[in-house]
């Protein structure tokens, strides 16, 4: 980027009314939706749109990776600050959400975000990108993307069998979950890591509607990372896995998702997320307060089917 490009770019944005689920407190996707209109506020103040780019220039603005922290909490009328600064690796951003509270303005996420330009249609001369800087963003898909910096990821991401312990969601990928009319999006794999969530939980009998009727506890996410690793094209097929891999002082649980398509005799590993949850008391004059773990819990969440 050149030197005024450097400046942070702060965007004024407002959480969805859909992510108010239990209380007026947002969901953590909700988080992850505002950090990507965020970033591509960024790219269109800099004329770089979405739209300007897929029709003058074949190319398709994709998040490939985001990761963040949570450290507070949002509420469905927060007027939130966003503020996007480029990192010095191309694609790479860093950004922050803060809201007013009375104490004064609240960290309420810090994150990383990755974004690539992948090359949507091919063309005998492709015109030329709009600047030198995004040129360098420029891929042929996502795996294609990922290469250089994952090495290790993408070792591991062909594999003939998921985890023999983890949990199986499988869903088909419809155009709602996809972007340029052919590939998975990002926030569809978002999606998937909150619903597998949901499923998992329910699966080992401990739903979220079942716990908040029981207990008044309902789950919280305080640190995600999702991750694309190979394209997933629409009317696929996604294996979606699930499983916990740690319980932390009784207080929350590490867990990993993968996400797979069928390619002959191969699953290949389109995505992969973790996610930090806990649990938090929904009402009352404790509210938002975190709990310790029982032992039933700890045993449902470690149980396997």
């Amino acid at each position: 980027m050149t030197p005024h490009e450097q400046v942070t770019t702060l965007v004024p944005c407002r959480p969805r009314f859909e992510g108010a689920n239990i209380r007026t407190w947002i969901g953590f996707k909700h988080f992850l939706y505002l950090v990507e209109e965020a970033v591509l506020e960024w790219f269109r103040q800099r004329e770089a749109g979405p739209q300007r780019l897929y029709h003058q220039y074949g190319l398709g603005l994709e998040i490939i990776d985001s990761s963040a922290q949570l450290p507070a909490v949002l509420e469905t009328d927060d007027k939130v600050l966003a503020e996007v600064t480029p990192k010095e690796r191309p694609g790479h951003f860093a950004v922050k959400l803060s809201v007013d509270r009375s104490a004064g303005p609240t960290l309420a996420l810090k994150g990383q975000v990755r974004v690539a330009l992948i090359r949507e249609r091919q063309t005998p001369e492709p015109p030329p990108c709009p600047s030198v800087d995004l040129q360098r963003l420029v891929t042929a898909d996502v795996r294609s993307a990922v290469a250089g910096d994952q090495a290790a990821e993408l070792e591991a991401a062909t594999r003939q069998d998921a985890d023999a312990d983890a949990f199986l969601w499988t869903w088909k990928a419809r155009y709602f979950h996809c972007h340029y009319s052919s590939r998975v999006q990002h926030s569809a794999y978002v999606r998937a890591v909150e619903e597998v969530v949901d499923r998992f939980l329910a699966d080992r009998g401990i739903s979220v509607g079942r716990v908040l009727a029981e207990r008044s506890w309902i789950p919280v996410v305080s640190r995600a990372r999702i991750r694309m690793l190979d394209d997933a094209y629409l009317e696929e097929t996604i294996h979606t896995t699930f499983v916990v891999e740690e319980v932390l002082k009784r207080t929350a649980f590490d867990a990993r998702m993968d996400c797979y398509v069928r390619r002959g005799e191969q699953l290949v590993r389109t995505a992969t997320a973790r996610i930090l949850h806990a649990y938090a008391v929904s009402d009352g004059p404790g509210a938002g307060r975190l709990v310790e773990l029982d032992d039933a819990m700890l045993a449902a969440l470690r149980s396997h089917t």
